[in-house]
């Protein structure tokens, strides 16, 4: 029988307990009770609103939404949200999970830090990112009870959490500043990295090969 948290069951089907060990071993301590907290505050919003959602794919777009920060996913040639996307799908073909539920998943990850847009798309999607904004932003803090939070804070601590996630999400994409431009994530390094500039869409307009 699988685990309950704050009334959320979590997935126990065989794709879901190898997508948990598959984190639990790429992902550190930090980044691993950060997802299975995404999963919770996003399966707890969706039933707040009354949404009907496949628990499993949201599941596993939460637990692999933030690989692409880990050593073994991350990548330097592209955003690390398509990082984890790439490899949620990749696992999830070798799971015979493909078509538009893999892309489902896929879009759910590599849309979690693009405000707004994931929130009028299919549910899986808009609750990676509920609870990716419930977590790190506090947005939604209210739509759960202080019951629900202090279960699923017990089962998954968030020691520091705002300091540490910061440090986790600059380790995992100081190397690769460029991909942050246009996305929430170059207010990061600004912050972070010392000598770091932001890419400017006005100065790339007026300094693109157009004449005019």
């Amino acid at each position: 029988m699988g685990e309950t948290i704050a009334g959320v069951r979590i997935p126990d089907s065989a794709l879901a307990r190898e997508a948990t060990e598959l984190v639990r071993e790429a992902a550190s301590p930090l980044l691993f009770d950060h997802s299975r907290r995404v999963f919770l505050w996003g399966s707890l919003r969706g039933r707040e609103q009354g949404l009907r959602f496949d628990p499993e794919l949201l599941y596993v777009g939460a637990m692999f939404h933030d690989l692409g920060l880990t050593e073994r996913f991350r990548r330097t040639d592209q955003r690390f949200e398509i990082d984890g996307a790439d490899e949620a799908r990749r696992f999830l073909h070798a799971h015979g999970v493909t078509g538009e539920e893999a892309d489902r998943v896929w879009t759910a990850i590599a849309l979690h830090t693009t405000p707004e847009i994931p929130l009028h798309m299919a549910p899986e999607i808009a609750l990676v990112t509920r609870g990716v904004e419930l977590d790190v932003l506090g947005i939604g803090y209210h739509a759960v009870s202080d019951e629900q939070r202090a279960a699923v804070v017990t089962a998954h601590p968030r020691p520091d959490f705002k300091n540490r996630i910061l440090a986790a999400f600059t380790e995992g994409i100081k190397d690769r500043p460029e991909t942050t431009f246009g996305n929430v994530k170059a207010d990061v390094l600004a912050h972070c990295v010392p000598g770091f500039v932001r890419g400017d869409f006005v100065e790339v307009i007026k300094n693109s090969a157009w004449s005019e």
